[in-house]
């Protein structure tokens, strides 16, 4: 639209210029005014005669009326036009001026005509003119609005009405997508679903031989990052036809009323194009739940929903246009969206699990030069919950780190160090730590290593740092399941409430004094504490008893508590107990391997970054003295 206007302003500009061009024209070939830089000199009848006689006179211009005039150029110098009067009753001038051979011009006005035809051409010429191209441009808006074009017209709406009623959408041609279903990883599922909507768009006679029909829409949920515009552009590429992109925001206006004329415009071009797809991005922007809530019935939001719930609805599908639609809050959109007849597919674009993060990770590594060996899947299983744009960015950040360091290719090595500097932030150079600092956050971090050792249920330490991050951290202790894992027992979770209160313990235990520092460890202990009782039924005291609900299970998954008031204080002490009883067990943990604890953050104090196999090497040494290195 913004290139509507764009244009629309320009052939403003050229219409303006062309009119005041052919003013000056008329200007200057109908009524001749005289050349700009020539000077005109007013002299004596006497002065007129003797250039003649003395035939200096090049060219001269006779006007023949009541008030005779001449006007001439002399010989050598053509910046200077002299004028004089000529008296009527003299004769002999025309004998002189035929004797000296100058370039004569006689002009006998008409002064009645002369003077209507100077007004009508220099005063109402360009009036005229104007009103005609007004007339044109109202036109030619008109019919590019269509009939359901906005009935304003901002005083000819050169700039206001021209866009009003289009859609703005972003139409890609089929052979232009350039994306299919090979670009796609990790998502087996969501694919599979989506192949027969594009089956269906290729060979649409196989299903209404059988009588069945093609889904009119499709709704991809999932949490932010996982590919679901990417899905439904490999969709339109694989089907080989046109793609309709649009965001649902672009369809709220400051008008009431201009969104609802963008969902006709855009089923229109659809319907011109197809078969097709289209694709709303973000639609819970127009498609939130209806309510009693609001200023007025009128609301501009709502009217976009009703007029796309009847677009939906209406269409007749045997053309065959498909509406994907994503979002990551389906929570939120209207039932009457989300029905069967509408948006009667729901495919959820996960959070890829380890054989497809592997799979994403594979994708992207293509297009980066690589030195072998390469092993992906050590990437793959350090990050769990990492959704394909945070893969993506892993890779990238190796290679960039490869360039940092001069290489022309990215390593393993890139690889991993990017995967800490996606989940903890590039290396803080700026920060020194002080050398009590230092070994304060050397035993806390050991703290939470040997917790995690002591128990059987605990994912093993793979790394263990001490060198602070840009994300606040001061250092972290890295745990990696070997296998996926997507069922959590209370033990577990018990367990690993206990190394998340690992740090905390050995700073009281050895220093016996408490940090800022356990403020994230202390977050995420009461997270899932609470969670463990208001969602998982792991407590004694509530049992099997739901006492909050999630809303955006795909954003930030946020609980609210519903329960009375007196049982959310019993919440509270349960959660209380419940890491008290986490705490304690860390500290006796910490206080039988009190040695070990010394041993081991002393050889962190001096390496600043140990790996798990060195952790665990060291702890299992029966040899009380640390080797020397």
């Amino acid at each position: 639209m913004g290139m509507d206007e764009n244009k629309r302003r320009r052939n403003m500009v050229l219409y303006v210029l062309a009119a005041f061009a052919v003013y000056v024209v008329l200007n200057t070939f109908v009524f001749p005014q005289l050349k700009t830089g020539t000077q005109v000199e007013k002299v004596s009848y006497s002065d007129f005669t003797t250039a003649l006689q003395d035939k200096r006179v090049d060219s001269l211009k006779y006007t023949y009326d009541s008030q005779s005039e001449a006007k001439y150029l002399l010989k050598g110098n053509k910046d200077t036009v002299y004028t004089t009067s000529v008296p009527i009753n003299d004769t002999e001038i025309w004998k002189l001026i035929r004797e000296s051979g100058a370039n004569t011009s006689v002009d006998i006005p008409n002064e009645s005509s002369n003077m209507w035809l100077y007004y009508l051409l220099t005063i109402f010429g360009p009036i005229l003119l104007f009103m005609g191209i007004g007339w044109w441009l109202n036109r030619r808006m008109k019919k590019a609005m269509g009939d359901d074009g906005p009935s304003m017209n901002f005083g000819g709406g050169f700039n206001m009405g021209g866009g009003l009623g289009k859609s703005g959408a972003r139409i890609v041609a089929s052979k232009d997508v350039g994306v299919t279903f090979k670009d796609v990883a990790g998502q087996e599922e969501a694919k599979e679903s989506l192949k027969e909507v594009v089956d269906f768009l290729e060979n649409p006679k196989r299903y209404e031989a059988i009588g069945a029909k093609l889904p009119r829409g499709a709704l991809l949920v999932g949490p932010p990052g996982t590919g679901k515009t990417l899905m439904a552009k490999a969709v339109a590429g694989e089907a080989g036809v046109p793609f309709f992109s649009i965001s649902g925001s672009e369809f709220v206006e400051m008008f009431v009323g201009r969104g609802a004329a963008k969902v006709r415009d855009l089923f229109k071009q659809a319907n011109e194009k197809a078969p097709c797809i289209v694709f709303i991005d973000e639609v819970d922007t127009i498609g939130k739940r209806r309510d009693g809530g609001g200023f007025s019935g009128n609301d501009e939001r709502e009217q976009t929903l009703n007029q796309l719930l009847t677009e939906m609805d209406g269409f007749d599908n045997h053309k065959g246009i498909v509406v994907l639609a994503a979002t990551n809050r389906p929570d939120s959109l209207d039932p009457a969206l989300t029905r069967p007849g509408r948006f009667d597919r729901r495919i959820p674009v996960e959070l890829p699990d380890m054989r497809g993060r592997q799979a994403i990770l594979e994708l992207h590594a293509k297009e980066v030069k690589t030195q072998p060996p390469l092993d992906l899947t050590v990437i793959a299983r350090s990050t769990p919950g990492a959704s394909g744009a945070d893969l993506a960015n892993i890779i990238n950040e190796g290679a960039l780190r490869a360039v940092r360091m001069g290489r022309t290719r990215a390593t393993q090595e890139d690889f991993e160090e990017s995967v800490e500097v996606v989940i903890a932030g590039q290396q803080r150079k700026s920060t020194v730590l002080s050398d009590h600092e230092k070994r304060v956050v050397a035993y806390h971090e050991i703290g939470h290593a040997l917790v995690a050792a002591s128990q059987t249920h605990s994912a093993p330490v793979t790394k263990i740092t001490i060198v602070p991050r840009t994300n606040g951290a001061l250092g972290y202790t890295m745990q990696v399941e070997q296998d996926e894992k997507f069922l959590t027992t209370r033990q577990e979770a018990l367990d690993k409430l206990a190394v998340y209160c690992g740090g905390r313990a050995a700073e009281e235990l050895i220093f016996n004094e408490m940090t800022t520092g356990a403020a994230n460890d202390i977050e995420q202990a009461t997270r899932l504490a609470r969670n463990m009782v208001t969602r998982f039924g792991m407590s004694d005291e509530f049992g099997m008893m739901a006492l909050g609900t999630v809303q955006n299970a795909y954003l930030n998954q946020d609980t609210s508590l519903t329960c009375a008031p007196g049982t959310a204080e019993r919440v509270d002490a349960d959660v209380k107990q419940m890491i008290a009883a986490a705490h304690a067990r860390a500290l006796q943990v910490l206080r039988e391997n009190k040695f070990k604890l010394h041993e081991l953050a002393h050889y962190l104090y001096k390496k600043e970054t140990i790996t798990g196999e060195e952790f665990m090497t060291l702890l299992k040494r029966e040899n009380p003295l640390m080797k020397q290195d």
